[in-house]
């Protein structure tokens, strides 16, 4: 049988448990918080004294601090991207002769959480008087026009180690996030960034439980895409991100200093994940192996040592680079 037929067969084996999944990872609409939760209330009388408020805490907030933001935002709002492409994903089926495919499901409910994310980043940013929103949204829209491609073609394994170490990866820079603006005096942001990170981290428990899953039927298969996903390098979501009138892709390495700077993401963070998920899946346990499996398996086992190394030497320039983001609406 063909890798694909066996990828396929796994799917549907997995897919028997889409309701259980369903209802312990996501929370139903009625249940979970909204943007508007977490906003001045426009239907208040108190709206223009809370929007103050929140636009007065905004000044002291650092240069860095609003590139971070700002990019996590778009990051965000580029979910019509990401959506699309896990559509495409081997074993997800929008309709089926039966009904739903119960892939398209997860994900369509997956979306709708996500969805809250760049809404309420979008509506705080807006309000916080801080950015240059015309260029956000230009960006946003330049990073949907341009697609997204992390490498994993349609194999749902490959898919499902990316979605593992992105949402955990989001959970980290908006928790830091969180904790910066806590530092700075800015609570009601800092709850914000922390009710999305919380967010993050219950997806990124799923989709790290589906590899899990896949690695007790089909271990090998498993092993091999884990190994062919980190000798590529994660991709980040923003890694096409771009400022109006430039190319594809020339925001980026700026935005990446950013976070590095403040110490929202940095290269040892990403290292740190590598870790965690070879200990989530209990890498150095797993049995029946095939011998390229298991040259795989030494491979991921010795990759954080490897990439510890690199990070050490690596050098941030401390220099901040201006973005049509954050001004000249930043200027006092």
């Amino acid at each position: 049988m063909s890798q694909q037929n066996v990828r396929l067969e796994v799917m549907q084996f997995l897919e028997k448990n889409i309701d259980t999944f369903v209802e312990n990872y996501l929370i139903p609409v009625e249940q979970i918080w909204q943007p508007t939760d977490l906003l001045p209330n426009s239907e208040k009388e108190t709206f223009l004294e809370e929007v103050t408020e929140l636009r007065e805490l905004a000044k002291d907030l650092p240069y860095d601090f609003w590139v971070v933001l700002v990019g996590d935002t778009i990051t965000e709002e580029a979910l019509p991207t990401y959506e699309s492409w896990l559509m495409d994903v081997e074993g997800v089926d929008q309709k089926t002769t039966h009904g739903d495919n119960g892939w398209a499901k997860w994900l369509r409910q997956w979306t709708g959480e996500e969805n809250r994310h760049g809404d309420l980043l979008n509506k705080y940013l807006y309000l916080s008087g801080r950015v240059n929103m015309r260029e956000v949204e230009m960006t946003t829209h330049h990073l949907i026009n341009d697609g997204f491609d992390p490498g994993t073609d349609r194999d749902p394994y490959k898919n499902f180690v990316f979605t593992s170490f992105q949402e955990l990866a989001t959970y980290i820079s908006h928790n830091r996030v969180a904790q910066l603006a806590k530092k700075y005096g800015d609570k009601k942001l800092s709850k914000i960034c922390k009710i999305i990170a919380g967010d993050e981290m219950r997806h990124h428990l799923a989709y790290s439980e589906f590899v899990d899953r896949i690695f007790k039927v089909d271990p090998s298969q498993m092993m091999l895409a884990f190994e062919y996903m980190m000798r590529k390098k994660i991709t980040m979501p923003a890694n096409l991100i771009r400022e109006s009138g430039e190319s594809i892709g020339t925001a980026f390495e700026k935005f990446s200093e950013s976070a590095q700077r403040i110490g929202v993401y940095t290269a040892m963070d990403y290292v740190d994940i590598l870790e965690k998920l070879n200990q989530k899946w209990e890498i150095d346990k797993i049995t029946n192996l095939t011998d390229e499996a298991e040259k795989a398996r030494d491979y991921l086992l010795k990759l954080p040592a490897r990439m510890t190394r690199i990070a050490e030497r690596m050098a941030v320039p401390s220099e901040e680079k201006i973005f049509k983001w954050v001004t000249p609406a930043l200027v006092k």
